[in-house]
């Protein structure tokens, strides 16, 4: 727009169109926030470019935005993958992924214990696309040879389960798909920085970036990273018509949070650790469940694929049951009864009544969660002082 003559104009127009500064001579530490979702152009040439892919010049916020962008290239270095999108939320990220890859009539592979919005959305699709949906354990990947089929296009898993924090065999799992070039998808929202499953074979990596990646409490987002352009470009052709596109203020909120990610779950799996070393040697607890217990079923794995950490969630189940659980999620004081992960503070929840409701007594069994499992999402607090919130709590339980 020529501004030569924007004095002549009339005050409606001028307050219209301000003078937009960009920094010359020195440059922001941070990542700006670009809420405008258009961009203008010099001609009619260079604005048609744009429309040509993820990698042309920003035009429309739905499409691409610098702040999303530096998001996206952040969490895709992280995962050492060629490229990443940013969601409106986790599920919108898991949408993107498996609306964009599957077609009517097409066969997925999946582990049985999964997120339960995931889980729903496969159900989902199988009642209205017709996608047929086998679940493995996640342990076997004989399992994934012998549920193979001429339409299987996807492998979907979790590197942490939630709330069973059982650890799957990705090499092993995502080697038997790769034979019959089946696509690799791995929910890593539990395990950033523990774990980079491309680096074991996996096509996708997804996120809920509301989760550690954001880390605060304080937004809704969601990854998709690709190990491949053109699964990428795939992807982002529907996403864009998805319209879970994520917003650039939440954006940079998650960007503000990836900044300490590291660190928060190094000190987060430590402090879960403890607890639930603390948790099995208590009496009234039946068991407990962190990949970085001895116990674990899956611990000599967890021990090669998350060597700096096993997560910062936990899990056990009460002698006392269902009952046991309610009382104990009632009775807590510090801790927040609350859903999401990840969070600077500790929450705790009841899986079979929240999380995982859309699953039936057969589902829950399959997937090894208990009606009185209880999961406990680990903070930055003190040890010492979430476990004496525990403590109290447990003595209520137990009557």
């Amino acid at each position: 727009m020529n501004h030569d003559h924007g004095s002549r104009r009339h005050q409606q127009t001028r307050a219209v169109h301000p003078n937009v500064n960009t920094p010359a001579g020195s440059r922001p530490i941070g990542v700006p926030i670009h809420q405008g979702h258009i961009f203008a152009f010099e001609g009619a040439e260079e604005m048609a470019a744009a429309f040509h892919g993820p990698r042309s010049a920003y035009f429309y916020g739905r499409f691409a935005n610098p702040t999303v962008r530096s998001l996206e290239e952040a969490v895709a270095d992280m995962e050492g993958g060629t490229a990443a999108i940013a969601a409106a939320s986790g599920m919108g990220a898991i949408n993107a992924v498996l609306m964009g890859l599957l077609r009517s009539g097409d066969h997925v592979i999946a582990q049985s214990c999964l997120y339960g919005g995931t889980f729903a959305l496969l159900a989902d699709l199988a009642e209205r696309w017709g996608v047929e949906v086998t679940h493995v354990s996640g342990d076997d990947p004989e399992e994934v040879r012998a549920a193979l089929r001429p339409r299987t296009r996807l492998l979907y898993l979790e590197t942490i389960a939630n709330p069973t924090t059982q650890v799957a065999d990705l090499p092993g799992l995502i080697a038997a798909a790769r034979e019959h070039g089946v696509t690799a998808v791995v929910d890593n929202t539990f395990a950033p920085t523990l774990c980079r499953p491309i680096e074991h074979g996996a096509d996708i990596v997804v996120h809920s970036a509301t989760k550690y990646i954001g880390g605060h409490a304080d937004i809704l987002g969601g990854m998709a990273v690709f190990a491949d352009e053109a699964t990428y470009q795939r992807v982002w052709k529907h996403s864009i018509e998805l319209g879970a596109a994520a917003d650039p203020f939440a954006a940079w909120l998650a960007l503000r949070g990836f900044a300490t990610l590291p660190m928060r779950v190094e000190r987060q799996s430590a402090t879960a650790l403890e607890l639930a070393r603390r948790l099995e040697a208590h009496p009234a607890v039946a068991r407990a469940a962190h990949p970085g217990l001895p116990s674990h079923p899956q611990h000599e794995r967890a021990q090669r694929l998350l060597p700096a950490g096993g997560g910062g969630v936990l899990s056990f189940d009460l002698e006392g049951g269902r009952e046991a659980g309610r009382i104990f999620t009632d009775s807590v004081e510090l801790m927040h009864l609350a859903a999401s992960l990840g969070d600077v503070s500790t929450l705790v929840m009841h899986p079979a009544s929240t999380s995982h409701r859309q699953l039936d007594a057969a589902a829950l069994e399959a997937a090894g969660i208990g009606a009185g499992t209880v999961r406990i999402a680990v903070g930055l607090e003190h040890p010492d002082d979430l476990w004496q919130d525990v403590e109290q709590a447990l003595a209520k339980a137990a009557g």
